[in-house]
């Protein structure tokens, strides 16, 4: 696997007062005439995330045609879930809905931040979004007690599939940069009552990575495809495959993108999201500064 690297697409400068840095987390809604949607969260002033989009060719993907001129889904009021920011999960579809998952922040005390998942729905092809519930879908319990992280849904016939991020324990030193954290799987009849297994699907493979986050699953005739985001030394992609979508055999090596030489994404390759389109595989990612500085778009050579 071997991904060729299309350039950096964008990353925001102060567009708007909600929109002043950042374009973590990016996500790839396919339309017509060969045009890409690409959603992401971005930050204000004040650090709180939105999320916004900008629309491109894939053929000119430096060449930004829109820049949303508001927040598509924005932090909720003061003392809700999603009050400290919004950060972008995935987007899934049941028919002319759009359905955009995320994890809600709360800044907290004794540890850095809280975590829950939410939901907002489109029903105008996704340039506007409404909050299901000022409360989170799914929210901490017995299961999940410390935090929540990115989930990704796919609908398979009748049944609504999520992967999403647990963390399993602080480590000593909550402030500090040792934490563990899982990824697991849930179920659901529509896509907002959720059962979750507490069945860990992925955990760190070596002792050096702390934490597997950000799933991104592609179902395809040679099985389940994982893309994933492993922290060691820095954010890099992992790559893992299944039968089921449960039992995941992880590659030895990395996901086939590594760092560049020098510039945007030198430092760290991270929040991935893998899309067909018009009969290439590409990805959209985020390089250095998990989303500072922008989003860029790769393409699997065949």
């Amino acid at each position: 696997m071997k991904w060729r690297k299309l350039g950096r697409i964008f990353a925001p400068d102060n567009e708007h007062d909600w929109m002043v840095s950042h374009a973590s987390n990016p996500f790839a809604l396919p339309l017509e005439d060969g045009l890409l949607r690409v959603y992401f969260s971005c930050r204000d002033a004040a650090n709180r995330s939105s999320v916004g989009y900008v629309l491109i060719d894939v053929d000119r993907p430096q060449q930004v045609l829109e820049v949303s001129e508001r927040p598509l889904v924005a932090p909720g009021q003061i003392g809700l879930f999603d009050d400290s920011g919004i950060s972008l999960g995935c987007i899934a579809r049941e028919g002319p809905r759009l359905y955009l998952y995320y994890v809600g922040w709360n800044l907290c005390v004794t540890v850095p931040w809280r975590c829950e998942i939410g939901l907002a729905i489109s029903e105008d092809g996704g340039l506007s979004f409404n909050k299901v519930s000022r409360a989170p879908i799914v929210a901490r319990s017995d299961a999940d007690p410390f935090t929540l992280s990115y989930p990704w849904v796919a609908k398979e016939g009748e049944l609504w599939r999520m992967w999403y991020g647990s963390l399993t324990s602080w480590g000593p030193d909550p402030r500090g940069d040792r934490f563990e954290h899982v990824l697991k799987h849930a179920t659901s009849r529509d896509g907002i009552h959720w059962e979750r297994e507490d069945v860990v699907c992925l955990e760190p493979a070596l002792p050096e990575t702390m934490a597997v986050v950000k799933p991104c699953v592609v179902k395809d005739e040679s099985g389940y495809h994982l893309w994933y985001i492993y922290r060691g030394r820095q954010y890099q992609v992992g790559y893992a495959l299944s039968p089921d979508g449960l039992r995941w055999e992880q590659s030895g090596d990395s996901a086939g993108i590594e760092p560049s030489a020098s510039g945007w994404d030198s430092e760290a390759v991270s929040y991935a999201h893998v899309f067909d389109h018009a009969g290439e595989r590409y990805m959209v990612y985020n390089g250095n500064g998990y989303g500072a500085t922008g989003v860029g778009l790769a393409v699997l050579e065949r």
